[in-house]
């Protein structure tokens, strides 16, 4: 199971033609074509193909979200009062695994759904292993005792690949981090751009 997880990570990055989560191992970084034998250029998309793209797009960043559950995402944002977009990438941004991704407790959002489901986690204080789990403004995320020398989480801490966005304090010695707010789309430090619009258009259609 493990050995298929860099491979899917890889495979999104190749099928939607950018650099993902900017990782420097990205296949696209060399061959910049999507996959198959001629890549997967075929002349200019039409608005539903931009659409669905914009949509494969955000799912595949956050771990491959499931269809079901992402377009739950799309009704609730539809509800929120205010700009559905914006409420849509809130709502991305305020689930658990996403949060201890930006928290740099690991690596990739991929490891971090993986974290959260085995338990590592505790959200103000009790323990919480629903990757989808929605975070609330203040809410303090802590790398359970026992886990926290886990190597993984090591380099994912001391990497300088990422920086941490200012809507999270991390205490890096304590392995703890507080949600202070939910973002807006341009405080998200997305590597290649995101289109929460076209998302909306798409399920509005």
């Amino acid at each position: 199971m493990a050995q298929k997880r860099p491979k899917a990570k890889h495979k999104i990055d190749r099928r939607m033609g950018c650099n993902l989560w900017g990782r420097p191992k990205s296949p696209y970084n060399k061959r910049q074509t999507g996959p198959g034998q001629h890549g997967a250029n075929r002349g200019k998309k039409s608005d539903y193909g931009l659409q669905l793209k914009a949509k494969q797009k955000l799912k595949g960043y956050y771990a491959n979200i499931g269809e079901r559950q992402f377009r739950r995402y799309y009704q609730e944002a539809r509800r929120l009062r205010g700009d559905s977009s914006q409420s849509l990438i809130g709502l991305l941004e305020s689930r658990l695994d996403a949060v201890c991704y930006r928290a740099k407790f690991v690596p990739t959002v991929f490891a971090a759904r993986q974290f959260v489901s085995h338990g590592h986690v505790t959200v103000n204080g009790k323990r919480v292993n629903i990757p989808s789990y929605s975070v609330k403004e203040g809410d303090v995320i802590e790398i359970r005792e026992k886990s926290q020398n886990i190597p993984m989480v090591q380099q994912a801490m001391e990497s300088p690949e990422r920086e941490v966005p200012d809507y999270i304090q991390v205490d890096a010695q304590a392995k703890k981090a507080i949600f202070l707010r939910v973002p807006k789309l341009e405080d998200v430090p997305y590597a290649a751009q995101m289109e929460p619009n076209l998302v909306i258009e798409f399920y509005s259609r």
